[in-house]
C-alpha cells in the first residue's frame, strides 16, 4: 500500500532525510517514530504530494508521488499537527465544505458526513462551532476532515500532541477502531502511542531510518534474545538448574519487583513456555503465572537513536552524517 525507496530531501547542502527505504501492507498501523528535527514530518509531506522529494520513489496506493501527486491525494487522509480546522464554522458546515473539495455531492456527500461523525464521535457537537469546541473534539474533527472521502491511507502527524490524558485515551481508541479500513501511518515521538495502536515501527534518527518492525522484534535486535517471566507459589523449593536445562533457555534469574517471580532469558527463535510450564508442574512449584516479559519500547528507542552506529551496523547511505532539519521559525521546513 505505501512503498517508500531511497528517498533523499535537500536543501542546498543541507540533508534533511537521506536514504528513506520501508513499506507499509494494507490496513497495517505503522508508527514512524523519532526524535524531534529527525525528519518525520519531512518525510510525511513527500507521501501526502506536498512537496516533492529531491531523489527516490515513493509509492503511496499504487501511485508515484511526483509523477501522480493528484491521484495520491484523493487517495489520501492528512491531518498535520495543528489540525486546519475553521473557527467560524460549525463542525457540519465544516465537514461538508471539506467533502466538497473532495469531489463529493449529494447523497454520497451527506452519507460521508453522517459516517464520519459517527466514526468520530462527533454528533453530540454537529451543530457547534468549532471555536467553542475543546481541543480534543477539535481533535477528532481534525480527522473526521482527513477521513470524510473514505481515502486508503491515512497519515496523522502527532494527533494526541497537547491533549489531556483521557482525551488522548479516547483519540487512540479511535485510530485503534480505523485499523482494517484504513492503512494509517501515526507520526510520533510519544512511545506508548505507538505501543498501544500501532503493529509495526519505523525509527528514524538524524534523517535516517536505523531500525524497522514489530516492538519485540526490534527488542530483540537490541538484546539478541526473547524473554518471559513466570511466577511460582513455593519459592523456597524451586530448582534453577532444571529451567537452565530446558532446551533455548540461556539464563534464569529472579524478578526483583515481585515475590516468587523469575525472568527467563531465551534463545532467539524458541518457544520454551510449554516446557517452562510442565517443568514448573511436574516440580509441585505451584505455577501462578507465566509470560512473555514487556518490551520497552523506550528501551529501544533510546539505544537506537543515541548510539552511534545503530545496533552494531553502519548508517544507511555509506556512514555520511545527515544534519538535522532546520527548526520552525528558521524559514525553512522542519520536521
Amino acid at each position: 500500500m505505501v512503498l517508500v525507496k531511497n528517498l533523499e530531501k535537500r536543501y542546498g547542502d543541507h540533508v534533511a532525510i537521506k536514504n528513506i527505504n520501508f513499506s507499509i501492507d494494507q490496513g497495517e498501523i505503522l508508527a514512524f517514530l523519532g526524535p524531534n528535527g529527525a525528519g518525520k514530518t519531512t518525510t510525511m509531506r513527500i507521501l501526502s504530494g506536498f512537496m516533492p522529494a529531491t531523489s527516490g520513489t515513493a509509492i503511496v496506493a499504487g501511485f508515484d508521488t511526483f509523477e501522480k501527486p493528484l491521484e495520491v491525494k484523493r487517495r489520501i487522509g492528512y491531518l498535520p499537527e495543528n489540525p486546519p480546522i475553521y473557527p467560524d464554522l460549525t463542525v457540519s458546515e465544516y465537514l461538508l465544505f471539506v467533502g466538497k473539495i473532495k469531489g463529493l455531492r449529494g447523497a454520497i456527500l451527506q452519507s460521508s458526513l453522517d459516517s464520519v461523525l459517527e466514526k468520530c464521535n462527533l454528533q453530540e457537537v454537529k451543530g457547534r462551532l468549532i471555536a467553542n469546541l475543546s481541543k480534543g473534539f477539535r481533535q477528532r474533527v481534525g480527522i473526521a476532515q482527513a477521513l470524510i472521502h473514505n481515502p486508503e491511507v491515512l497519515i496523522l502527524d502527532e494527533p494526541t500532541v497537547g491533549l489531556d490524558p483521557k482525551q488522548i485515551i479516547e483519540i487512540r481508541e479511535l485510530i485503534k477502531n480505523l485499523r482494517g479500513a484504513h492503512t494509517i501511518i501515526l507520526c510520533t515521538h510519544i512511545l506508548p502511542e505507538a505501543t498501544a495502536v500501532c503493529q509495526k515501527v519505523v525509527i528514524i534518527n538524524k534523517g535516517q531510518i536505523v531500525a524497522e518492525g514489530s516492538p519485540e522484534q526490534l527488542f530483540s535486535k537490541i538484546h539478541g534474545a526473547g524473554s518471559l517471566s513466570f511466577a511460582i507459589r513455593k519459592k523456597e523449593n524451586f530448582q534453577p538448574e532444571k529451567i537452565l536445562a530446558i532446551a533455548g533457555v540461556s539464563q534464569c534469574v529472579p524478578d526483583a519487583g515481585r515475590d516468587g517471580g523469575f525472568v527467563v532469558e531465551t534463545q532467539l527463535g524458541c518457544d520454551v513456555r510449554e516446557a517452562i510450564a510442565q517443568t514448573i508442574v511436574e516440580s509441585g512449584w505451584g505455577l501462578l503465572e507465566l509470560k512473555s516479559a514487556t518490551v520497552s519500547l523506550e528501551e529501544v528507542f533510546l539505544q537506537l537513536t543515541t548510539e552511534e552506529p545503530p545496533v552494531g551496523q553502519e548508517p544507511s547511505g555509506g556512514g555520511q552524517s545527515v544534519e538535522q532539519e532546520p527548526a520552525e521559525g528558521t524559514g525553512e521546513i522542519a520536521a
